[in-house]
């Protein structure tokens, strides 16, 4: 294995002393993104502001086989920007320049360390927004929401990630650069970014983005329900859909979601509800307040207990406030919580939540259902603490159960968090032998050693036997001597 000082000094020929950092002190705060639970110190991290020295650090690595992991701003969920042994992680930081605002053709082309919300401040003058709002848009960055193909509350109506990006610049695992999409509506030959596009650091360093900018609606509305049973609500989200309503948004919340919010930021849920509905139409006003009548007849035959609309824009965001800070609403209800993302059917949203439900009281642990109720996207929050011998493996094998649940109901372990190394037993779960080893096969053509973020997202076949043939290695790490916390 290649010496860390080294290496560190053939770093030091291109970038300064701040950028390469290799003592316990400086690697502390890289040692896990959003997923906590799991921590690992880097072997080394280095900072490039420039194409350039990204591209010399692959070909570094490339040539001496050392693995390299790319971080955004570390809010990812899934353990996917996890260090791991012995390797570079490469953190896009610097990469905050907005290259270039075209309201014309209304794209903006941006470097992959910019902030979501960021993108959406700097087009606000030209009458421009970027559509994807994860709730953590005002930190996450474009190139992490590339990597993961996110979503947010608005993704129902304008698309996840996937569908907002127009072009992409791509660092190989060898140093070579890819230009990937078009400026144009398709482009010709395979549709490779938007196989970059939610492969979390697995087939290149992307470092620069192309993204797609909607005009602000005239104007947006949305609605409040509560609910007796999340049932009701679950059926109230089938029938808007089914009346070919397409909302801006469309998000539920169960009563621990909602009280944990309220206490929060006071924005006046109804804590009694058992769940509660967001229903946001935006577009010209004459549309809106069609379709804001029509969603709140269905409401009202779908058995809502109480409705309010936003009368004025504060108000509306106020409402949406929140939804947006729920996540840091529930953690001030437990020590830890553990975020779970699976997708499944919206018709099936009553019977998942009553068995998750179910679940919660056999593993004996809280939990809080947050979630995109029109694409069916839910994050379910387990509610433990880490202090109490087991609770953690506890709340693991709960998420485990929730995921596999949601497959067996026709869904998927994973909406927009990834699967990084969270997931990666339930991929055994989801995907066949064959469509494993597709998955490899394609990991190959761009990475032949297996440099790029080795050993997440998809798992080895001999993994998935192991996992298949013992049951009780469902809780088992992606990597068996990470510290838990």
């Amino acid at each position: 294995m290649l010496e860390k000082d080294r290496l560190a000094g053939w770093f030091r020929d291109f970038l300064d002393d701040e950028s390469i950092l290799t003592e316990q002190e400086d690697l502390g705060p890289y040692e896990c993104d959003g997923l906590s639970a799991y921590r690992r110190l880097p072997w080394m991290v280095v900072l490039p502001s420039t194409v350039e020295q990204v591209q010399t650090i692959m070909k570094l690595c490339f040539r001496h086989k050392v693995p390299v992991v790319a971080r955004g701003a570390g809010t990812g969920l899934s353990g996917g920007a996890l260090p791991v042994d012995e390797s570079v992680l490469l953190s896009l930081s610097k990469f905050n320049r907005i290259l270039k605002v075209d309201p014309v053709n209304r794209v903006a082309r941006v470097e992959s360390g910019v902030r979501n919300l960021a993108i959406s401040q700097a087009v606000a003058r030209h009458g421009l927004y970027y559509a994807p709002d994860p709730s953590s848009q005002i930190a996450c960055t474009i190139g992490g929401n590339v990597a993961e193909n996110s979503g947010g509350v608005h993704c129902l109506k304008y698309g996840l990630t996937v569908h907002n990006i127009r072009e992409l610049k791509v660092v190989t695992v060898d140093g070579s650069i890819l230009h990937l999409g078009s400026s144009g509506l398709d482009a010709p030959g395979y549709d490779l970014m938007a196989l970059l596009t939610g492969s979390e650091g697995m087939l290149g360093i992307i470092v620069e983005i192309t993204v797609k900018l909607l005009p602000v609606p005239e104007t947006a509305q949305v609605i409040m329900a509560s609910f007796s049973s999340v049932e009701q609500a679950g059926r109230a989200v089938a029938s808007i859909i089914a009346e070919g309503i397409v909302p801006a948004g469309l998000e539920m919340m169960d009563n621990p979601a909602i009280r944990a919010a309220e206490d929060f930021v006071r924005v006046g849920y109804p804590i009694d509800a058992a769940a509660l509905l967001l229903c946001e139409s935006d577009g010209t006003r004459d549309q809106v307040t069609e379709e804001i009548e029509k969603v709140r007849s269905i409401l009202t035959d779908a058995g809502a207990q109480d409705m309010r609309t936003a009368s004025n824009e504060t108000e509306r965001q106020q409402l949406w406030a929140g939804r947006k800070a729920a996540f840091p609403a529930v953690g001030r209800i437990a020590p830890d919580y553990y975020c779970m993302d699976g997708t499944i059917p919206r018709k099936r949203l009553g019977e998942v939540l009553r068995r998750i439900s179910e679940l919660a009281e056999q593993h004996g642990l809280g939990v809080a259902n947050v979630f995109h109720a029109g694409d069916g996207n839910l994050h379910p929050l387990i509610l433990y603490d880490a202090n109490r011998p087991g609770e953690l493996e506890s709340a693991e094998q709960f998420g485990s159960d929730i995921l596999e649940l949601c497959v067996s109901v026709g869904g998927t372990i994973t909406g927009e968090h990834g699967v990084g190394v969270e997931k990666i037993n339930q991929m055994c779960f989801q995907f066949s032998e064959p469509e494993l080893e597709q998955f490899h096969a394609v990991k190959r053509a761009f990475d032949q050693h297996g440099l790029l973020n080795p050993g997440k997202a998809v798992p080895t076949l001999k993994r998935c036997a192991e996992f298949g043939a013992m049951h009780v290695h469902k809780g088992e790490l992606a990597f068996p001597e990470l510290e838990r916390f």
